[in-house]
């Protein structure tokens, strides 16, 4: 796993598309408990070079009911993006993630990955490539997110952009949220 991680932190493949130039984050570990596979790094993370250390990744620790420690530990969580460098600016939010990196790395760091109980699905990218045959939309996929258990949990993304979507389901922290918190600290037991 330490070759296959410094193999994927120097990736350039995708250097002439990337504005603040290729910085791959992705942390995990052969024992890792849960993997969290979300859309791409955003532009405070890739100027830090530590995953979810925005604050996207204050909520997402809130929603999972962790703390920093327990959240960057990776015998607990594998941090693996669709796309693992900060894709550039759009018009709302940031670019969508690079399609090179998914197909390229995911499967062979699944594949050293011997403990994982739970895959976190986080925003519509992520959902969109794992779950293709899916004729649901992200809001539908986190509603029914009891059909993709025990092994599968689709999230939305916790982006402060997405502030607007909580707002219009309150179900998710109010119900949903808890509910994740409980299979997370089962888990990290």
């Amino acid at each position: 796993m330490k070759q296959l991680l410094s193999e994927i932190r120097d990736c350039s493949v995708c250097k002439s598309h990337l504005l603040l130039g290729p910085r791959p984050i992705i942390e995990a570990s052969p024992n890792s408990k849960i993997i969290l596979i979300s859309q791409a790094p955003g532009r405070i993370v890739h100027e830090s070079g530590k995953a979810w250390a925005d604050q996207s990744g204050k909520k997402l620790r809130e929603w999972l009911g962790v703390d920093e420690a327990t959240f960057y530990n990776t015998e607990n969580f594998a941090i693996l993006p669709m796309g693992f460098c900060y894709p550039g600016k759009a018009k709302t939010g940031d670019l969508p993630p690079r399609k090179e990196c998914a197909p390229l790395w995911h499967d062979r760091v699944l594949e050293k990955m011997r403990n994982v109980q739970l895959t976190l699905f986080i925003g519509s990218y992520a959902t969109a490539y794992y779950l293709p045959h899916e004729n649901r939309n992200l809001t539908s996929k986190v509603e029914n997110y009891e059909e993709y258990l025990p092994n599968v949990w689709p999230l939305p993304h916790p982006s402060p952009v997405n502030r607007f979507w909580r707002a219009k389901n309150p179900w998710f922290e109010g119900n949903v949220v808890p509910l994740l918190q409980q299979k997370v600290a089962e888990i990290l037991l």
